[in-house]
């Protein structure tokens, strides 16, 4: 994703200005007013796929028409089940007609694509039914039939728990969905979620438009474990220390599936917009669990709950912290008495771009998220009430901005915004058309503030330096 600004300045919402060399300024929005300079085009543009999760059992809390559908690029309704005889349980997770309906219409009056969602938690034995030889083709033929009458862009299988006993059907089942879905005009597509059976899912990727990665519920108050957070990207190198294994962290997942073979560019990591509350327990380090990382004698609680339930029973901004080796926000209660402890794991905004970047940094095709209808708080004033997707679509969509070009001196100071956990590379370029760019920096990390480069002597420079700002380098 590119930003640009010439000569000495640009906001990356605007393009850039053809400047002269020689003179400092702050904003291109002046510099029009001041020198009445050309504006040459620029388009920010999508590098990431962004795929969410949509209940239907969430629909009338947060309706089609209060989502923006700009801040994604693919919507998935979850979900129909599969019965083992090869039907559909069409209602078990609240899709109506008129729902599927309202959501596919919005969607492609939105220019994004609406797919339909089969299975999710304890699906197994309705799968592992579905896909038999005698009912198979039924299985399929209900699927495709859904996916016709409701002008569905296609199928997401979330096969829970998928086990390696099941490879043989899961196969059987993707190739014969994969076909049934290419003879739609146009072609319908085909992902997936998944966290397990990387091998399997190499072998199968070429059949897969997305391989969705459930990044998220990695923790657990089990034996031998820790208190530890719900969707980390990274492990920061903690081990068990009853095992002396690495703890589960998105990264770890993502690595054992390129690992395996699969494509990154077919990956997604997943973003929670829910977060899991350790309550309670006693023999930590705190009394009960209210930090990450803590082991104990009596075991807490742990419940799941929505971003718009946790912020209004639990955020306040004293109780925050942010986890920089785990890339990970938490809110901490360090109660008197063990059992009114809690350690609240969930992924803020700062998150939620911190996954956008990693996204970008690893060279994934996206993020998923699970699901918007947690993000949704409708009794905040407009404009703040989805504010994780917001975050998303920020980081997503939007090119680095640069806040301000000055003149210190000989050197020229460019100042732009930065994503946490974004890398940039700064080039500069004397002509525009020529399509050739040198490196003033690069792999300059972020923070999610102000990033300042120099470029030393840039201000006497002839002809007018362009600058833009890359992300990956």
């Amino acid at each position: 994703m590119d930003s640009f600004a010439s000569g000495r300045t640009n906001l990356t919402t605007r393009p850039p200005a053809c400047l002269p060399s020689g003179s400092g300024f702050r904003s291109s929005l002046a510099l029009n007013s001041i020198w009445g300079l050309l504006m040459l085009a620029t388009l920010a543009h999508a590098d990431l796929r962004v795929t969410a999760y949509y209940p239907g059992y969430r629909q009338s809390y947060l309706t089609p028409s209060n989502i923006d559908f700009s801040a994604v690029t693919h919507i998935i309704h979850f979900s129909v089940m599969p019965n083992a005889d090869g039907t559909l349980n069409t209602g078990a997770n609240g899709l109506t007609p008129s729902y599927s309906t309202n959501l596919v219409a919005r969607a492609h009056a939105a220019g994004r694509k609406a797919l339909v969602c089969v299975g999710g938690a304890g699906s197994q034995a309705g799968f592992e039914g579905a896909t038999t030889p005698a009912n198979l083709a039924t299985f399929i033929s209900n699927l495709t039939n859904f996916v016709a009458t409701y002008h569905y862009d296609g199928v997401d299988l979330d096969w829970e728990p998928l086990d390696a006993s099941d490879s043989a059907q899961f196969t059987s089942l993707v190739n014969a969905l994969q076909l049934a879905l290419n003879g739609f005009n146009p072609r319908s597509l085909l992902t997936v979620a998944t966290a397990s059976q990387p091998g399997l899912f190499a072998n199968l990727q070429s059949l897969f438009d997305q391989i969705n990665l459930m990044t998220y519920d990695l923790a657990g108050a089990w034996p031998g474990w820790v208190t530890w957070f719900n969707s980390p990207i990274y492990d920061g190198g903690y081990r068990f220390p009853s095992t002396g294994g690495l703890i589960p962290s998105a990264d770890g997942i993502v690595n054992d599936f390129i690992a395996a073979g699969v494509a990154p560019a077919k990956l997604a990591v997943g973003i929670a917009f829910y977060g899991v509350v350790w309550a309670g327990g006693a023999g930590t380090s705190t009394g009960g669990a209210a930090l990450p990382r803590q082991t104990w004698t009596t075991a807490p609680t742990i419940t799941a709950v929505a971003y718009f339930d946790l912020m209004a029973t639990y955020y306040q901004s004293n109780l925050y912290h942010w986890d920089s080796s785990a890339q990970a926000a938490f809110l901490s209660l360090d109660n008197s008495g063990s059992s009114n402890d809690k350690f609240i794991s969930y992924d803020d905004e700062h998150t939620c771009q911190a996954k956008v970047s990693y996204a970008r940094n690893q060279g994934l095709g996206g993020v998923m998220i699970w699901e918007i209808g947690q993000g949704y708080r409708p009794t905040q004033p407009s404009g703040q009430r989805d504010p994780l997707l917001q975050a998303v679509k920020q980081a997503v969509f939007a090119t680095p901005e640069f806040t301000a070009i000055l003149r210190t001196n000989r050197d020229i100071r460019l100042d732009f915004i930065s994503l946490p956990l974004g890398l940039y590379r700064i080039e500069r370029t004397t002509n525009l058309t020529s399509g050739s760019w040198g490196t003033l920096t690069n792999n300059v990390p972020g923070t999610g503030g102000v990033l300042q480069i120099t470029d030393p002597g840039a201000a006497d420079a002839r002809p007018t330096q362009f600058y833009r700002v890359r992300t990956p380098p």
